[in-house]
């Protein structure tokens, strides 16, 4: 743990945090330590309040949440251009949205795209997808590129950058520090793919900028409190869905559905929308779990049933 007088410390939490069990330090936290010579460890004694923080639903529990990162001022959502999965883009952006942050879209590997018209379909089916984001598409051979991101990253601000495996994230990195300070992997000449390599959550400074938390790459992205991730993410059919008949409107079968008749006249996508319903069902469903394990908790004290609920 860096802390204020530039030192960095191996730290551990105080006995009473890991009795309380309810809170434990991520990257990006603001912390109290307390030092002591006959301590190998500095000891985390508090946990400063959180100003952002990343939260996904805990890929291990039905009814918790996994802090993942905080105190950070921008999330970057890494997505290869030569392979782009739009349906895990689309729960990104929930879950970036839900921070409450400025949000980005990075497009790597665009040296791997087979034509400049193949990157320019991909750069207009994510613009469909965003709102305010900026969507940059980014090359190792092109350091006005590289550039750009940086520009996202101004001293004195954080970002945490998210995305899957192998999709460039320490790559780029490395370009932004101007040596390698994350490992990377060889990339297949077949697919293009990488392997992972980041395994653990690690804040990196950039010369002249901010700070960039690199994360692991993170397969599972279960959704957590995301209604309004979901309403951000899918500004377009949250639109569409105010001139419904029913202000209950499942945008299934329903008559008057405005979202149905986009649908039909092939203004919203019929996998988008499907996207979007299946999303409203997921965080609906960890909702009744959450007020279930919530009751659970009143009855029984239980400490498992008491751990992050109220994060």
């Amino acid at each position: 743990m860096l802390a204020e007088d530039k030192k960095t410390y191996r730290c551990e939490h105080s006995v009473a945090l890991v009795k309380e069990a309810t809170l434990r330090a991520v990257v990006g936290d603001w912390v109290a330590l307390e030092l002591s010579e006959s301590h190998d460890k500095a000891i985390i004694k508090e946990i400063l309040p959180r100003e952002t923080q990343l939260v996904r639903k805990d890929p291990t529990e039905q009814a918790l949440s996994q802090v993942l990162a905080a105190n950070f001022d921008r999330v970057l959502i890494a997505q290869p251009l030569n392979d782009i999965n739009i349906r895990r883009l689309e729960r990104e952006l929930v879950l970036a949205h839900e921070t409450g942050v400025a949000v980005s879209v990075i497009l790597t590997k665009a040296d791997l795209a087979a034509t400049e018209e193949e990157q320019a379909v991909v750069f207009e089916q994510v613009q469909s997808l965003v709102t305010n984001e900026e969507v940059l598409v980014i090359s190792t051979e092109d350091a006005q590129s590289i550039e750009a991101v940086r520009s996202l990253v101004p001293a004195g601000e954080i970002a945490v950058m998210i995305g899957k495996s192998g999709v460039g994230k320490s790559s780029l990195i490395n370009l932004l520090v101007g040596f390698e300070v994350q490992k990377t992997a060889d990339v297949r000449s077949v697919d293009g793919k990488g392997r992972h390599t980041t395994v653990s959550r690690e804040m990196i400074q950039i010369p002249e900028g901010g700070y960039i938390i690199d994360m692991p790459g993170v397969r599972g992205l279960g959704l957590w409190d995301a209604d309004f991730g979901i309403e951000t993410a899918f500004f377009d059919i949250e639109e569409l869905a105010r001139d419904c008949r029913f202000r209950d409107c499942k945008h299934e079968s329903e008559p008057g559905c405005a979202v149905r008749a986009a649908v039909e006249r092939a203004d919203v996508a019929e996998s988008r929308l499907k996207s979007y319903r299946a999303l409203k069902k997921e965080t609906a469903s960890v909702q009744d779990r959450r007020e279930e394990a919530q009751r659970l908790r009143t009855r029984t004290g239980h400490p498992r049933t008491r751990r992050f609920l109220d994060e």
